[in-house]
């Protein structure tokens, strides 16, 4: 290992352009022989490589579900709603803010 301590930073940054151009060489030659061991094992196996492709994983479930109803609308300004779930948008912070109550807000 060398001691980075005495070079420049000149010489730190060429170091580190050669290391993120090594890095990216070495990813990309990884990829390229699991790419091939794949092939190959797929190829042994009896396997097209559009048999591969045509692998389908499953989907992740969805997040989320039907929209929430509007339970808050801004009175100054009525395109501006809320469902009174999650953080409070910026209208309904200053609505308190300013004294009133959220209720006043109401949908």
């Amino acid at each position: 290992m060398h001691d980075l301590s005495k070079y420049s930073i000149a010489q730190l940054r060429a170091l580190e352009v050669q290391l993120i151009d090594e890095l990216k060489t070495r990813h990309f030659l990884g990829v390229s022989q699991a790419r091939e061991q794949i092939l190959h094992i797929a190829r042994n196996a009896g396997m097209s490589v559009d048999a591969l492709h045509g692998i389908k994983t499953p989907k992740p479930a969805k997040q989320g579900g039907a929209k929430v109803a509007v339970k808050y609308r801004n009175p100054e300004d009525c395109a501006q709603q809320w469902s009174g779930r999650g953080r409070q948008p910026a209208w309904v912070k200053a609505w308190i803010a300013s004294g009133k109550s959220i209720e006043q807000a109401k949908a």
